[in-house]
């Protein structure tokens, strides 16, 4: 079994691609895992799908076949030639695999590293491919892993001691261009996180703010939780409002645009508005005063962010390290384990036919049998109880693996 992991994200993808490869009903995400699951060498799979990247992750027994037929799978699900996925793709498997996995857990490799929502997003989808069935044994020890070592990440270092995500630096941006923004309006399109998110860092610098979502209520418990300055209106007045505020963060699952280039009017005001969805909520338009940032747009302000979190950053990367190294030592001694119960219950086997032996034979009285039983199991006891705790040590080792299929070998002859 191997473990196995295919990245795009914002290190090596564009905005377009991300957004053709986006899985953000769980009606496409079930048929691309399905998909995959039908490989026979592809035992595990769950997906990841944030605004930022598309993880694969699989247990596989094959990594070259399983590789090739994944590439095939996304290239077919979001109509992208297989040249480009495959030169555009971070590989990873075993050792790699585990690693990214823990930093993208961790933070560490999100555009605005230390921001809080991954581990959520993460857990969303091993969830999903758990409560599928796509996902079984392997992966849940590769994900409780993975979010032990969020966890330690978080409680040992300051990185996320001051929450940041994608919607507080799309704030950020705005606050840079005012020297005060309390006199302005926002639009928020949207009622998940990231929309409750903005809610709250804009009425929190005294912006004034309406909720939109196709969800009503939706909408209102994120206004009830901000407070009197926030007020929903319906999304059907959708149209007919966008060209009255000066902010505007949308942060949908739409499949398409929900705000068209034909919808957009020129102002006399300037105005910015942010597009935080993967596909991409906003067309693009051309018109003075409007300016309309993408998540690949935030970059600058991340960029500031990864600079002051470096530091913090080391010490993380170290922690991401160490569980790597601890999660395969694991691993490698819960396979131990089963090959000590054979060997024990081989030894046990071979205690009561050498007993079976002597009592057919006339060595001992039958009334004897249950001693001499007990005496023979305790003699194999002792002889294995330093070989098997020593086997236990070596289970470490990194030769481990080498030893494990001697050792097999070596059993399976002696019992031939």
């Amino acid at each position: 079994m191997h473990y196995l992991l295919i990245s795009f994200s914002h290190h090596n993808t564009t905005l377009e691609i991300r957004e053709k490869l986006a899985l953000n009903d769980e009606l496409s995400l079930k048929k691309c895992l399905h998909q995959l699951s039908s490989h026979n060498s592809i035992n595990e799979s769950m997906i990841i799908s944030t605004c930022n990247r598309l993880e694969v992750l699989c247990s596989v027994q094959n990594v070259l076949e399983s590789t090739e037929y994944i590439f095939l799978v996304l290239a077919a699900q979001a109509n992208i030639s297989l040249v480009e996925l495959e030169g555009r793709a971070d590989v990873f498997e075993n050792q790699g695999a585990m690693h990214h996995l823990f930093n993208v857990a961790a933070s560490l490799d999100s555009m605005v590293v230390g921001e809080t929502q991954i581990v959520g997003q993460l857990k969303d989808a091993y969830k999903f491919a758990l409560d599928n069935k796509f996902c079984d044994q392997k992966l849940s020890r590769a994900m409780q892993y993975a979010f032990k070592c969020a966890a330690e990440v978080r409680n040992s270092s300051s990185i996320s001691s001051k929450p940041v995500s994608i919607a507080s630096v799309a704030v950020a941006k705005v606050k840079s261009k005012f020297e005060s923004i309390k006199d302005k309006t926002a639009l928020i399109i949207g009622a998940g996180e990231m929309s409750r998110l903005c809610a709250k860092h804009l009425t929190s610098a005294g912006c004034k703010c309406v909720i939109m979502n196709r969800t009503f209520s939706k909408a209102q418990e994120i206004a009830i939780e901000c407070g009197e300055t926030v007020r929903v209106e319906a999304f059907e007045k959708l149209e007919d409002s966008i060209n009255e505020f000066d902010f505007i963060f949308t942060a949908t699952g739409a499949p398409g645009s929900i705000i068209k280039k034909s919808m957009a009017k020129a102002c006399s005001f300037e105005r910015h508005w942010f597009d935080m969805a993967i596909p991409r909520d906003i067309d693009d338009s051309f018109i003075s005063g409007l300016h309309i940032y993408r998540i690949d747009d935030l970059k600058d302000i991340v960029s500031e962010n990864l600079a002051l979190r470096e530091e913090e950053a080391k010490l993380c990367y170290s922690i991401v390290g160490r569980y790597t190294q601890e999660f395969f030592e694991w691993l490698q001694a819960l396979s131990i384990e089963p090959f000590i119960k054979d060997v024990y219950k081989k030894a046990m086997r071979c205690a009561e036919v050498e007993t079976s032996r002597a009592m057919t034979n006339g060595y001992l009285p039958k009334e004897y049998e249950a001693q001499a039983l007990k005496m023979n199991e305790q003699v194999l006891k002792r002889f294995l109880h330093d070989v098997t705790k020593r086997m236990r040590e070596i289970s470490h080792d990194t030769d481990a693996d080498s030893l494990m299929n001697a050792m097999t070998y070596i059993c399976q002859k002696d019992n031939n």
